[in-house]
């Protein structure tokens, strides 16, 4: 695929909406500026021109929608006019007998208002749908465009962007973020033009039928809308600050997944958890905080909508006592008084209603605010940019001249002081020197993930920054020390190196790699799934495997950094042979520790301090005795005779590759049938359902919070009927004679509305705090259980593709904040509108059961509406999750690994894998969206009919005299009605958010209840022995072992090995032939299928866990390092006690670290950066293996614990080892044989079993297959 056709619109301008230029291009991220948020209409900036239509459209159905209650209310009015103009009898004479009922005056005129109320019904329904749904499928749309172009973005920023930020930060800005940004433009933002609308449509026929009354209602407004004002802007910081939290505890859940055997190892599972709850104890503060502050609002503006009805009524009874000079009539009649008012009443209401909707549109505007100031960003070096040269020739001549450079993430430290160096087209130059004297810098600049501060890198005498990144790129083939893969096949990982080779090119790359035979030998041969990082492969199988995918693009640049470093003995001749062969014709930059790969390099450069220190051929500088010359003499050292510096010829041992091959390939077919098999029974599995008193009970602890929210909420509730009694006595006084008793009672009951909204003050902000401090607590509680659940399970979960670091870390961000969509604030508003609700239908069914009765009948049909749409969002919010997850889990693997992924041009692969699997939930999401849309509009729909039923029997019981209906009786039921049809409504609307919580407690329980055998979090059970009893001596009998992601593949075949205390025991073998296994089955990370395996003469599963792994070190061939500083890496050996800085700083001194570590401007509290990006390899292993020394072990495992060391430092280390090493039983894992010669016992694997074992010297005499490695035969 060429450059051109690779920047699609997506990835080249993700920004072409927003003209402005971004502010955002430097590194620092502390200086944020004042407003954290993104203006309102900013939100819309991915909406399309059909997105505008349907949001117009949208907008419109809302307005329509809104208008519908003030038009109900001139309605409602008309019909009050017939029932008070029928039952008042104040001017008759005192005299007059009441005659027969004259049914036709009230029928004609109830007859056609109930018709418009059916009319009004219809409407409701077609214009709901249009609303909800025509701002929901929109909003779908431009979430997804936002998902992408962030994704878009953050893949093609530079290298020194990614040292600041962590990968985990940006995947919940791809999840939790963008679900907030995309509430802030959706359904809930119809709701809130509904509402707007319903409180223009109030106001607009309040000022026509009476100004006066509505000017003195309105005249308390400025109070609610300076409150409103006022309380936003602190929910605004406090939502800011709640969204960093959240993204800095996302960063260390990703941190702990992508390192859990380092965790594990090292017994620091309880450290991360703790690490991982105080990120959450941060957002908890700001969610209680900003919880209390809606409190607070929602209260005050219920003081103000309270304090107008008592106004309202009172000025409106005296403008009553008015006759109008012109007619002769009061001025204001009750059916005026009661439209101006019940207009004014519904548009205030209308406008607490939307008011919600200022929370949510502040946290999706400061949830944007960070997401677009990513998007936004214009990278140093833009990958996706078309700019720049490409020259039709590439002949490979690459300049340094009078380079500087340091590292972004750490300004003050020189890397490179004025580099100059020239390396000839079709030459192989070395690049040796101690670790972080510059190297893998160079190779870096060389790819230009870096920029130089001052000089340039030139290519055929063209600055690299004149050049098109993608094109460079293309030209550049790398191997690096630490080999990524990526979670796909190995066709396709060597497919990544270039996109248009043949399937009989990667076989050829492969073999040159020295890949094809093991590739062979496994059951899906090519097309066997390499697993999360390349984590089925031993370490020499994933490094050809990166050879291959090298070589497969016919660079004319190849940079090797350590390349063959992983390989053991057998492989490596036959690799450095093929790599030989393939630096022909090509430009070469070695970078290299082991200098027997080197020694027939053209020119070799000595680095010291950043600069070149001399240069020439080995000869040439061996004879100058300089720094090269030192170098040599020192790894000399290490070796019995000068001869294992020569090249050896190629030597395999032709027999244990066929054997491995027969070994593997019987078990194809039945892999693929298990497979098939699991795949089966996961189909027929239907997830449990967990009932939602389970999430309530994880809220024991705040149980007393609960009680005083759920009774608060109750009041809340249980005043809107008492305030109906109220309000119907103070409609119903209107009909009374008396001028002087209407004057005490409408005192009277103005102030006892004042006393309810005093009351809903307290309620509100009680039920607001409470259930904020309890659903806080309950979203912190969910998440760090389901951290510690996750921290529990055994490696052979992680292993499991389903539960790679991105779908973990995608679960832990949505899942939890999802299940708040069912508790907290969301119980409070449950209850107080059951109790609105329930009190008002009881109320309703005293005074008017008939008419009750008859609304009771609708009711059955908004339940079944209700129950099938959150069936129906329940089942979609399923099938979402599972693809989304799958989405966050392409993110996290490109995002972790973007250094291979920007070498590879892979930027736009990824993309479009991750907008693949977002088209997924987005066509599901428009089909739920319509349907959602549907039955939320037959369920308003409803209240309409049932209002028209009951009016008509209203009127029927009056006109008949039956039961003893009264004008007072009617108004008290209706204003239940009124209120409890908004409590239904309100009700309904948390359906969308109860759906998706039903589907996040199933998916988070099953993993609660999930039963591990081993504990990998704490370990209560098991054996301690005192030190002076505890013996190291190690036996295996008998040990079967296969990988439980793998089952038929088995590694260890009936393995017997004995490794007495204090001895030095080696393992040598070809890759894969479970050396590694051994040490992950001693660190229990798995348990033998058959076999024993006994520490101390006591089975390994007898002991305690933790008390067992404090026993051993372990250095591993990649180290991993966490993101924090030097001395919390190293006192990371030892988590069951506070370490202290003279502990850390002698295990430093051990591991030869310490002098490079005192030389940092911070010293010891340097961060190490993500995965220690900020160190050099061979720094990385030193400070790894002060980690190991520090918790002092009974027994060392080294897994080739030297490999990324320079020649300097890896005598001396190695001397720090043995000193290590003795009084302690020590295991090494070792390709390069000259470390493991002093052994006492050496073990030869093979196919599973030991096929020889003895010292060195016992081994050469033999002759055998360890000989041969030795290239003595």
């Amino acid at each position: 695929m060429s450059v051109k056709n690779l920047s699609i619109p997506d990835l080249k301008e993700t920004n072409k909406e927003n003209k402005k230029k971004s502010k955002f291009n430097s590194f620092d991220k502390e200086k944020k500026p004042k407003s954290e948020v993104v203006s309102f209409f900013t939100l819309f900036r991915y909406a399309t021109k059909i997105d505008c239509l349907f949001m117009v459209i949208g907008t419109i159905g809302a307005l329509a929608n809104g208008a519908t209650m003030p038009l109900m209310m001139l309605v409602f009015t008309n019909i009050i006019d017939g029932f008070a103009n029928f039952g008042k009898l104040c001017d008759l004479p005192a005299n007059f007998t009441t005659p027969p009922i004259d049914l036709s005056p009230l029928t004609d005129s109830l007859r056609d208002q109930i018709i418009y109320l059916i009319i009004l019904g219809i409407a409701t329904m077609i214009l709901s749908y249009f609303q909800v749904a025509f701002w929901l499928m929109p909003a779908q749309k431009q979430a997804r465009a936002i998902r992408k172009a962030l994704f878009s973005s953050i893949l093609k920023q530079d290298i020194g962007w990614f040292d600041v930020y962590k990968s985990g930060e940006l995947t919940n800005r791809l999840t939790d973020d963008i679900d907030k940004i995309k509430d802030a433009f959706g359904d809930k933002f119809g709701n809130a033009i509904q509402n707007l609308a319903t409180f223009v449509g109030g106001i607009v026929i309040g000022f026509v039928k009476g100004w006066k009354l509505t000017l003195v209602i309105l005249s308390l407004s400025p109070l609610i809308l300076a409150s409103a004002i006022m309380f936003t802007k602190i929910a605004q910081v406090l939502t800011s600050n709640e969204l960093k939290s959240y993204a800095k505890a996302g960063a260390v859940a990703e941190e702990v997944f992508s390192a859990i055997r380092t965790v594990f190892a090292f017994n620091g599972a309880q450290k991360e958890h703790k690490r991982y709850e105080e990120k959450l104890d941060e957002a908890k503060k700001y969610g209680i905080k900003k919880a209390t502050i809606n409190g607070l609002l929602m209260g005050f503006i219920w003081i103000v909508i309270n304090g107008a009805y008592a106004l309202g009524f009172w000025y409106g009874w005296t403008l009553s006592l008015n006759n109008d000079p012109v007619t002769g009539l009061p001025e204001y009649s009750i059916g005026k008084i009661l439209l101006v008012f019940f207009s004014i009443i519904i548009a205030i209401f209308s406008l607490g209603n939307a008011g919600p909707y200022i929370g949510t549109s502040a946290t999706g505007r400061g949830a944007a605010f960070e997401v677009f100031k990513i998007i936004d960003r214009k990278p140093t070096i833009d990958t996706s940019s078309e700019e720049g040269n490409k020259p039709v020739d590439v002949t490979g001549n690459i300049e340094f001249n009078n380079v500087n450079f340091n590292y972004p993430s750490r300004p003050d430290i020189n890397i490179l002081n004025g580099l100059d160096l020239r390396i000839k087209h079709g030459s192989t130059v070395a690049l040796v020197g101690s670790s972080g004297c510059g190297k893998s810098t160079c190779i870096q600049l060389i790819q230009r993930f870096y920029d130089p501060l001052n000089g340039s890198v030139k290519l055929d005498g063209n600055d690299l920054r004149s050049l098109n990144v993608k094109w460079l790129r293309s030209q550049i083939g790398v191997v690096n020390q630490e080999p990524i893969l990526f979670s796909t096949t190995i066709k396709e990982n060597i497919r990544f190196g270039q996109d248009d080779v043949t399937d009989e090119q990667i076989i050829e790359a492969a073999k040159n790699a020295n890949a094809h035979e093991f590739i062979m030998s496994l059951p899906e041969k090519y097309d066997t799934k390499v697993g999360d990082r390349g984590g089925q492969l031993s370490g020499g199988q994933k490094q050809r495997i990166a050879i291959a995918r090298a070589l497969v693009r016919n660079p004319k640049v190849l940079l090797l950094d350590e390349a063959t470093s992983a390989l053991d003995n057998e492989s490596e001749s036959i690799v450095q042979a093929a790599l030989d062969k393939a630096r022909l014709g090509r430009t070469t930059i070695i970078v290299a520790h082991r200098l027997s790969t080197i020694l027939n390099a053209d020119i070799i450069f000595a680095f010291e301090s950043g600069k070149v220190k001399e240069f020439g051929t080995h000869a040439d500088l061996m004879s100058q005795k300089g720094l090269y010359y030192k170098l040599v003499v020192t790894q000399q050292a290490g070796m019995k005779s000068l001869a294992s510096l020569d090249k050896k010829n190629p030597i395999i041992e032709e027999k244990s590759k066929l054997n491995v091959e027969k070994q593997v390939s019987i078990i194809g077919d039945k892999m693929m049938e298990i497979d098939l098999k699991v795949e089966e029974i996961k189909k027929k599995e239907k997830k449990k359902d967990v009932s939602m008193f389970k999430v309530l009970k994880l809220n024991a602890p705040e149980w007393y919070f609960i009680l005083i929210g759920c009774l608060a909420s109750i009041i809340s509730g249980a005043v809107q009927p008492a305030f109906s009694i109220v309000f119907s006595k103070a409609i119903a006084i209107f009909s009374e004679c008396d001028v002087k008793k209407q004057e005490q009672s409408i005192i009277l009951y103005s102030i006892l509305f004042i006393v309810f909204g005093f009351a809903t003050f307290i309620s509100n902000l009680l039920q607001n705090s409470m259930f904020g401090i309890s659903g806080e607590n309950l979203t912190k509680r969910l998440r760090s259980k389901g951290f510690k659940t996750m921290l529990k399970q055994d490696i052979a979960w992680f292993d499991n593709q389903e539960n790679s670091v991105g779908i973990l870390c995608t679960k832990l961000a949505v899942e939890a904040a999802a299940v708040q969509g069912a508790a907290g604030i969301r119980i409070g508003a449950l209850l107080m509108n059951l109790g609105n609700l329930g009190i008002g239908l009881v109320l309703a069914l005293v005074y008017g059961w008939a008419i009750a009765l008859t609304i009771l009948a609708f009711v059955p049909f908004m339940i079944v509406g209700g129950v099938l749409q959150t069936k129906m969002l329940t089942g979609f919010s399923g099938k979402d999750k599972e693809v989304l997850q799958d989405a966050g889990k392409i993110s996290i693997e490109a995002i972790s690994n973007i250094r291979t992924v920007a070498i590879l041009n892979k930027e736009y692969h990824f993309w479009n894998l991750y907008s693949k699997k977002l088209d997924v939930p987005y066509k599901a999401a428009i089909r739920s969206s319509n349907i959602s849309a549907f039955m939320l509009g037959f369920t308003s729909s409803i209240t309409f009919y049932a209002m028209a039923a009951a009016f008509a029997l209203g009127a029927y019981l009056v006109e008949n005299n039956l039961f003893g209906m009264t004008f007072e009786n009617i108004m008290l039921v209706f204003s239940c009605i009124i209120f409890g049809a908004q409590s239904v409504g309100q009700a309904s609307s948390l359906m969308p958010d109860y759906a998706k919580a039903k589907t996040a407690v199933n998916s988070m329980f099953e993993l609660f209840e999930r039963q591990t055998k081993v504990n990998n979090y704490e370990s209560t059970n098991g054996i301690t022995i005192e030190d002076k009893d505890f013996k190291t001596d190690i036996s295996l009998e008998s040990v079967e072992f296969c990988y439980p992601s793998r089952p038929d593949a088995k590694i260890l075949k009936g393995l017997d090995l004995k490794v007495k205390e204090g001895q030095r025991v080696a393992f040598v073998g070809s890759s894969g032939c479970g050396k590694s296994t051994v040490t992950q089955l001693l660190e229990r990370f798995y348990d033998p299928n058959n076999g024993t395996i006994k520490l101390n003469d006591i089975n390994l599963n007898d002991y305690n866990l933790h008390w067992l792994r404090s026993k051993f070190g372990i250095v591993s061939q990649e180290p991993i390092l966490f993101d924090m500083s030097i001395h919390e890496n190293i006192a990371y050996g030892d988590n069951s006690r506070q370490v202290t800085r003279e502990e850390v700083i002698e295990a430093a001194k051990k591991a030869n670290i310490h002098d490079f570590i005192s030389n940092l401007p911070l010293g010891y509290e340097t961060n190490v950066g993500s995965k220690g990006t900020q160190l050099s390899g061979g720094q990385k292993q030193r400070v790894a293996i002060a980690r190991a020394l520090v918790r002092d072990p009974k027994i060392l495992l080294l897994d080739e614990a030297t490999s990324a060391l320079d020649t300097e430092s890896e005598k001396i280390v190695q001397d720090a080892l043995d000193r290590a090493q003795q009084g302690r039983t020590c295991i090494v894992i070792a390709h390069r044989l000259s470390t493991i010669r002093d052994s006492d016992v050496i073990y030869v694997l093979q196919n599973g079993i030991v096929t020889e074992m003895g010292s060195h010297e016992e081994l050469m005499k033999l002759g055998g297959f360890y000989a041969k490695l030795n290239g003595n035969l």
